[in-house]
Order: C-alpha cells, then structure tokens, then sequence
C-alpha cells in the first residue's frame, strides 16, 4: 500500500471489514486477556520481545496505558470477532475480554490517554522498534484502515507506528533513527574477528582491570541498575523512568526467564550495567548505564562483550543493539564497533486532524537537557515519575 491510499482511507468512511473467501477477518484483541498470546506470536514471522504479552503487561502496569491490538486471522469461524468490530466502545477499557484467533498479521496498538499531551495510538510506547508485523501490503492496508477507522472513533490526535517502512511507501517519515543488529550465528570466534580495534583493546584492558560480570534476574540486580542508570541520565540531561517501572520489567520479564540485568564489578564497586530482553531466537538491548568514575576501566565494553557471548552460546540467532539517535554519533561508533549491521529506523504518524502524515522532532536533545544535568537526582526522578506517562 503506497501512503496516497492511506491518506484517502483517512478521508472515507469504513464499513465493517468484509470477510475474504479465505476466511480472513480483522479483530480487535487484548494480548493480556490470553494465555496462548506469546504461542500465537511465534509462528508470525519477524516476531520480536516488543509484539509479546510482558511488554503490554509492563506498560500497562506502569502507566496504565490500554492496549487494543490488531490482528489478521484465518478463521472462518468469525461471528464474535465481527460484533467485537462493529461496536464503538467508550474507552479501550470496555473491550469484551476476547480469546484472540490464530494470526498471521499484526498491528499492536496502546491508547495513550493523557491531559498534558492528548489522547493518541502508539504502537508501542518506549519501544525503540515495533513495526507492524505483515507478510504482504494486502495484509498490512487492512489492518491500518481499521486502526484509522478506530482511531476517529476515539478521537485520537494521531497514530504513531515505530518501524514499517516497506509499509508505508513514500510517506514522509515523522523521526528517524539508526538501528544496528549483530548476527550471533556465526560463533563465538567470529564474533570477535568482527570486533573493531579500539572495541578489542576496550576489552582486554577491562579483563586486565580485574572486573568481574555477573548475570541477574533478581530484583537487587535491578536496584543496583537502577543506581547507575540515575547517574548517566543525569550526564546526559534527561530524565529518569520511574522505578516502578523497572520493578515491573523484574516482575513480568526477567522472572518470567525473557531478560537480564548484566553488572559488571571493580571488587565489589557495581561500574556499569545493561539490561537484555528476550524472545525466541531474539536478544534486545534495551538499557545501558554506568559510573563515569570507572570510565577509564572499560566496562561497558565487557558488559556488552560477556552478553555477546551469553546470547551466542545459548543459540540466539540475533542481538538487536535498539535504536540511536542520527545525532548521536558516539553511541553509534560504539554499537558499529561490535561488527553489527546499520539500518534505518523510520517512525510514521498520521495525524488524524490533518489527515496526512506528519513529522515530529527527535526530542533527546535540546534545551531540557542543560537543566536536567544541574537538578539534583531526586528532583529529576520525581519529574521522570510524572512525565514519562505523557510522553510515552
């Protein structure tokens, strides 16, 4: 589907979805109103942590966002997911708990209902990559139609996708990122062949320095994380999630065996520390952070070289190193250090007043960050508490 028959969906009204000689249907479904959502996922291809049941958990949990999820099923058994299309609920809360059909597409949707900065779809809040999971534009135009159609019926200012591209044709991306993936078949030998030079001497000289890595699912684990992740957003002038946040990250994903919190030590000193997420055959990336006292020592680098190392022994196919900023040029030279592959990562919004696509402003850098860097870390941790549910 190329973006001019986007737009002119936006601009017609929609009937209900006719039902194809195949039985396919579209439904409206809440992943977390399931057991068997995770099942289902894995036999869509492309399938990542982000599309999976523990993120909507955490989300919701932490910000009480409401997902309505979008899905393509082969089924012709569909009378209940046609009246759960035809209705207009009043909020995604009154959604008949629904038991999801068999899918083969999938548009993941959460309603974000804020005062400060409006009601809108993202799909999906604080992921750095979430695209539509499609086999074909057929699929894909479906799926979208019905997402503008509800997104009208709600009143949302707009809808956000965070990945697609091969979807959206020449529609202008709102922001765009870099995206680098590391291919952890090839073996542990390989992998460090690929390694560049500075990254391999970063390396030896940690292992020399006497660090120690361990690997985590416990909740001190995630303290101490969280410790460090207070002191580099305040180097780099931004505010910290709220730890509540990270309490349920520990309690739907890292229990659940789907991540880790990966410390590294100078004696008993906590240095540096990341947090990986997974599903299937993929490994995420998601958060970094270390003491810049211990700068000089390399932990970040052993950090990230020790979890290269985990996820390849344990037969995972891919490390996802999440997104990075195009104006960050230091974190992309060290994700490119590893050997990883360089992608393009678009964000699209349709904004439904408008009914075109938009663009929007990468908001890591700017002004805010001069003051973050000079509030004290208790203040920024209360403004992170009460913003990050607004900005989603």
């Amino acid at each position: 589907m190329n973006p001019p028959e986007v737009r002119a969906a936006a601009d017609e009204p929609l009937s209900p979805p006719a039902i194809s000689a195949h039985g396919d249907v579209v439904q409206r479904v809440d992943p977390l109103a399931d057991d068997g959502w995770d099942r289902s996922l894995a036999a869509v291809p492309s399938h990542t942590f982000f599309h999976g049941a523990a993120w909507a958990r955490v989300l919701r949990e932490t910000y009480g966002f409401h997902p309505v999820y979008f899905t393509l099923s082969r089924n012709p058994s569909v009378s209940g997911a046609r009246l759960l299309l035809n209705e207009k609920p009043a909020s995604p809360a009154s959604l008949p708990l629904h038991h999801p059909l068999e899918f083969h597409a999938l548009l993941p949707v959460m309603e974000v209902n804020s005062w400060l900065t409006g009601r809108r779809g993202v799909s999906l809040p604080f992921t750095d990559e979430c695209a539509p999971l499609c086999t074909d534009a057929d699929s894909f135009g479906r799926l979208f139609r019905e997402v503008l159609e509800y997104s009208r019926a709600r009143a949302w200012n707009y809808l956000e996708c965070r990945g697609g591209k091969p979807w959206f044709g020449n529609a202008p991306a709102s922001t765009s990122f870099y995206g680098h993936k590391l291919d952890l078949e090839a073996g542990e030998i390989a992998l460090w062949a690929r390694v560049g030079g500075a990254v391999r001497r970063a390396v030896r000289k940690a292992e020399q320095s006497g660090l120690t890595v361990e690997f985590s699912q416990d909740l001190d684990a995630v303290r101490i994380f969280f410790r460090l992740l207070c002191r580099t957003r305040k180097r780099h002038g931004l505010p910290v999630q709220p730890f509540r946040f990270f309490e349920s990250i520990h309690h739907n994903v890292l229990s659940q065996d789907q991540g880790w919190v990966v410390l590294a030590r100078h004696g008993r000193m906590p240095v540096a520390g990341a947090v990986f997420f997974h599903f299937g055959k993929t490994a995420i990336y998601k958060f970094g952070a270390s003491n810049e006292t211990f700068q000089h020592l390399r932990a970040n680098n052993l950090v990230m070289w020790e979890a290269i190392k985990w996820h390849s022994r344990r037969g995972f196919e891919v490390l996802d190193f999440g997104r990075t900023s195009l104006e960050n040029d230091g974190l992309r030279r060290f994700k490119l250090g590893w050997g990883t592959q360089e992608r393009r990562i678009d964000y699209f919004r349709y904004d439904q007043r408008k009914a075109a696509f938009a663009t929007a402003r990468d908001g890591a850098s700017g002004w805010h960050n001069c003051i973050f860097r000079m509030l004290p870390a208790s203040v920024s941790r209360l403004i992170g508490a009460a913003l990050y549910r607004h900005v989603a």
